[in-house]
Parts: structure tokens; C-alpha cells; sequence
């Protein structure tokens, strides 16, 4: 088996509401093998998208640590940080977080823009792998909340990450959309061999992945 590409230790995290203290992550530990397609469960409140965001690189813990692809996460400079983000790691969230005044091949462009590495060819074919291939001159508003998702998994894609990290992609989608999307997904992060994180609420489609790991109050159960 190999290595493990993802390693976190004892992550802890809580937030404030008035005086109330409120436990988010209380000690969770894991690790991710390189290319699996790992699903987060759990109920609303349980930690689960708190937890994606600290194993992205995006909110620091309070407590523990995250080691990607042997590099501590949260140390250097901020630059550096951002910079390992935008190359190694791509991000699909709820929201499609589009720029409107943006086509689709636009959008799926910026990420390769703010790394200083722009190649239409490969915006052009991300969109084209995610069926979009017809549509990648269409601006957001022109495009179905499944198209527009479409897109974002494409922007995620254009700079070879070597992980995805999904928080609720099916969120704002009908169930059958969602299963197109959880489809496409999994599909594309095998052909392309990328580890794959998705945070979801729904347990059907957590037992798609390779794994299942279930949040409760703020553990691994």
C-alpha cells in the first residue's frame, strides 16, 4: 500500500457564540492513501466541512497537525501556503462561486492565471472532460445549476492537482443532477489517478467512494 498523501493528527478546533464555547473538532486523526476517493459524512453542525477545510489548508486548528504529501500544512509564509493551495489542491464547493461576468472557459482559466501558468488548451479540455465542450463561451447566467457545477469541477481540475476537495457538491442540486455530478466526480478523479475528499450529508452517496469516514459531535465514529 502506499504512503499516505494526507496525515492529520489530533485536530482540534472550536468557536465562540456569545459565551458559549462550542467544540467543533475534538481530536480527529486519519489519513488519506493517494487516490482514494474518500466521502465525509454526518449531520448538519457535525464538524464535517470545518474538518475539509483544515485538511485543505484553508482554517487553521487550534490543536494538531496536517502533513500533505509530507509538507506541514499552516507553516511559512502565507504566500507559500496559497501558492501550495493553488498548485497541488483543487476546490469544488456548495456554491459555484462563478464570476458572472465570466465565461466558462473564463472561469475555468483563473486558476492557472493567479499561478502565473495560464494554458487555454488545458481549460478548453477540462471543459470538454466534463461534457461541457459545447457550451465553454456561455457566461454563468446562460448555464443549469448542474452546468454551472460543471464548470467549477473543470476550474478544479485545470491545474492537475494532485487532490480535489469537494464540500457538498450536490448541495444546490436535484437528486438526479447530484448523482450525475457525484458520477463525474469519482470518474474523473480515477481516469486522472487524484486523491478525492467529499464532504456530504447524503449517506447514499458517501457509500459511492472507497471510504466512508462518519463525523459525530466533532469525532471520527
Amino acid at each position: 500500500m502506499s504512503s499516505p498523501q494526507l496525515v492529520a493528527s489530533d485536530l482540534r478546533r472550536s468557536f465562540r457564540i456569545g459565551a458559549r464555547r462550542i467544540d467543533v473538532l475534538r481530536g480527529i486523526s486519519l489519513e488519506v492513501i493517494e487516490g482514494e476517493a474518500v466521502f465525509l459524512c454526518g449531520a448538519s453542525g457535525a464538524g464535517k466541512t470545518t474538518l475539509l477545510y483544515t485538511l485543505a489548508g484553508l482554517e487553521r486548528p487550534e490543536a494538531g497537525t496536517v502533513e500533505f504529501e509530507g509538507r506541514r500544512l499552516y507553516e511559512g509564509s502565507v504566500a507559500s501556503q496559497a501558492k501550495l493551495r493553488n498548485e497541488k489542491m483543487g476546490f469544488v464547493f456548495q456554491g459555484y462561486f462563478l464570476l458572472p461576468e465570466l465565461t466558462a472557459i473564463e472561469n475555468v482559466t483563473l486558476p492557472g492565471m493567479i499561478g502565473g501558468r495560464m494554458d487555454k488548451t488545458v481549460a478548453e479540455a477540462s471543459l470538454r472532460d466534463v461534457g461541457l465542450g459545447e457550451r465553454m463561451h456561455h457566461l454563468p447566467a446562460e448555464l443549469s445549476g448542474g452546468e454551472q457545477q460543471r464548470v467549477a469541477i473543470a476550474r478544479a481540475l485545470t491545474n492537475d492537482p494532485d487532490i480535489i476537495f469537494a464540500d457538498e457538491p450536490t448541495g444546490n442540486l436535484d437528486s438526479k443532477t447530484g448523482d450525475t455530478i457525484i458520477d463525474l466526480l469519482l470518474k474523473l478523479a480515477r481516469d486522472r489517478q487524484k486523491t478525492l475528499l467529499v464532504v456530504t450529508h447524503d449517506q447514499r452517496l458517501a457509500a459511492r467512494g472507497d471510504r466512508e469516514l462518519r463525523i459525530v459531535d466533532g469525532l471520527l465514529a
